[in-house]
C-alpha cells in the first residue's frame, strides 16, 4: 500500500540508506532518464532490463542492472525472488506499458516485497486499453476526436465511409510487439479511404483491433502534455505542463524536442480525468489543440510509469519522481513541487536531428530556426557529460543500423541485376 503524507517526518534514521528504486524495463526510453533523476537525489537505483546490448544499460548511475524477461510473466517470478532478498522494501517503477500491465495484474504477489504506485487493476486496464478509454471518454463527455474501432472488414468499411480525412490509424494495444517489429511508427496519418483500406489489409495480422480516429489539425507544437503524481487520495502532489516542438517521426511519432509552457486548460482536464477515476501514481495526458475548431482534444493517457521526456519537469524545478518515491515510503515530500514556468526544454539530440532534417527537406525549417529552437536551459534524453556511454552507444548503434540497411539494399539491387 502507498502511504501518503505531507508531514515533515521520516521513518528512517538519519544514517540509514534509502531503500532502492527498482526500475523495470530499464532498456525502454523511459528507464535511463528516470534513473538519472533519482540517483541525483541520492536514491539507490536498480535497473531490470531484458537486453544487455541496449545503450541505456551502459549507464554508471545504477547500483546494479539485472537482466531478466520484462514483458512476460517470468518477470514476476524474478521480482519475487529478488525482492525476498532485499534488506529494505523498495519502490517499484515500471518503465514501459507492458511492465505496468504485468505488475498490476500480479500485484498480490509483489506487494509484500515492493511499494507499488498504481491505482486499482480495473482503472489500470481501462486507461491503458484504447477502446476502453475512448469509450469511457465519450460516455463522460471528455474531449476526444471522433473514433472508430476496427476488428473486421465490415467495421473497416463503416469507418472508411464515415470518417473525414485525413485520419489517424493505430493499434489498440500501445505495447503491440508485432506492430513495433513491423514499423517504427506508433500511428499512421491516412489521407483517404482507399489508403485506410490498404493500410488495414497490410497490418491486420499485427493487431487484433485497430483505432481509426479523426486527425486533429495542427502542428507538432500544438501537442501539450501533463505530467504529474497523485497520492492514494487522488490528490495531485506535483504537476508539470509542457508541449512538443518536434517529434520523430514527424506528425505521428514521439517527442524529440519539447519545452515547458503554461496551459491551465490542459492542467484542469488532466486533473479532472484522473481524479474522476480515483487515480494514484504517475500520470501523463497528451492533448492537441485543433486549429479548425479551436478546441483541445485528448490524444491519449499514459499511466503508472515515467515518460520519456519527464525529466523536463525536474529541469524546471518540479520533483515529480522524487515526490512519488518519497510518498510511497511515507517520507517528507520535496519542497519543489510547484511549476514556476522557467521555459526549460528537453531534447533527444539524435532523433531531433533526424526530425529536423525531414522538416529542412520539406522547406519548413531553416538552420537559424533550428538553432533558435534548441536554445536555452535543457534536459537531455540520453546525452550526459557525467554519464557519456549511453549516448556514445546510442549513436554507434544508429550508425550501424543505417550502414547495415544500406548494405542490405545494395545486395537486393545486385541480386535483381544478376537475375
Amino acid at each position: 500500500m502507498i502511504r501518503s503524507s505531507t508531514k515533515k517526518q521520516s521513518r528512517l534514521p538519519a544514517t540509514a540508506e534509502l531503500p532502492p528504486a527498482v526500475l523495470v524495463g530499464f532498456d525502454s526510453m523511459q528507464g535511463l532518464p528516470a534513473a538519472r533523476v533519482l540517483a541525483r537525489h541520492g536514491v539507490p537505483v536498480i535497473g531490470i532490463a531484458a537486453n544487455p546490448n541496449n545503450s541505456q544499460t551502459k549507464t554508471n548511475v545504477c547500483r546494479e542492472i539485472r537482466f531478466a524477461p520484462t514483458d512476460d510473466p517470468g518477470l514476476i517470478d524474478h521480482l519475487v525472488e529478488f525482492g525476498q532478498n532485499l534488506p529494505a522494501k523498495p519502490v517499484l517503477f515500471p518503465c514501459a506499458d507492458t511492465n505496468v500491465l504485468l505488475i498490476s495484474r500480479h500485484r498480490n504477489r509483489l506487494e509484500p516485497f515492493f511499494h507499488i504506485l498504481l491505482p486499482d487493476s480495473q482503472t489500470v486496464e481501462m486507461l491503458m486499453d484504447k477502446v476502453s478509454f475512448y469509450s469511457y471518454a465519450e460516455r463522460t463527455s471528455l474531449p476526444v476526436p471522433k473514433t472508430f474501432y476496427i476488428e473486421s472488414d465490415e467495421q473497416l468499411e463503416i469507418a472508411a465511409q464515415e470518417l473525414t480525412y485525413p485520419c489517424i490509424f493505430k493499434p489498440r494495444d500501445s505495447a503491440a510487439h508485432l506492430w513495433e517489429e513491423k514499423t517504427i511508427h506508433k500511428a499512421f496519418k491516412v489521407e483517404d479511404a482507399a489508403s485506410l483500406r490498404r493500410l488495414y489489409q497490410d497490418y491486420k495480422s499485427y493487431s487484433a483491433c485497430f483505432i481509426a480516429q479523426q486527425w486533429i489539425e495542427g502542428k507538432d507544437s500544438d501537442l501539450y502534455s501533463f505530467n504529474g503524481y497523485f497520492d492514494r487520495n487522488s490528490k495531485p502532489l506535483a504537476t508539470f505542463i509542457a508541449r512538443k516542438i518536434r517529434q520523430w517521426p514527424p506528425e505521428t511519432g514521439v517527442s524529440c524536442l519539447g519545452e515547458e509552457v503554461r496551459n491551465d486548460a490542459v492542467l484542469e482536464t488532466a486533473i479532472q480525468l484522473f481524479q474522476k477515476v480515483n487515480y494514484q501514481g504517475l500520470g501523463y495526458l497528451e492533448m492537441k489543440y485543433d486549429q479548425t475548431t479551436n478546441q483541445l482534444l485528448i490524444v491519449e493517457p499514459n499511466i503508472g510509469r515515467p515518460t520519456g521526456r519527464g525529466t523536463i519537469a525536474e529541469a524546471g524545478g518540479v520533483d515529480i519522481l522524487l515526490t512519488a518515491y518519497r510518498d510511497a515510503l511515507g517520507l517528507s515530500l520535496p519542497t519543489n513541487r510547484t511549476q514556476n514556468y522557467q521555459g526549460v526544454k528537453w531534447i533527444h539530440l539524435r532523433k531531433d536531428l533526424q526530425s529536423s532534417l525531414v522538416y529542412w527537406r520539406r522547406g519548413e525549417l531553416r538552420l537559424v530556426e533550428w538553432l533558435k529552437s534548441i536554445r536555452g536551459k535543457k534536459a537531455y534524453a540520453v546525452a550526459s557529460w557525467r554519464d557519456p556511454l549511453p549516448f556514445i552507444f546510442d549513436c554507434w548503434q544508429a550508425v550501424s543500423l543505417i550502414t547495415s540497411s544500406r548494405r542490405r539494399k545494395k545486395r537486393q539491387v545486385a541480386q535483381v541485376t544478376d537475375d
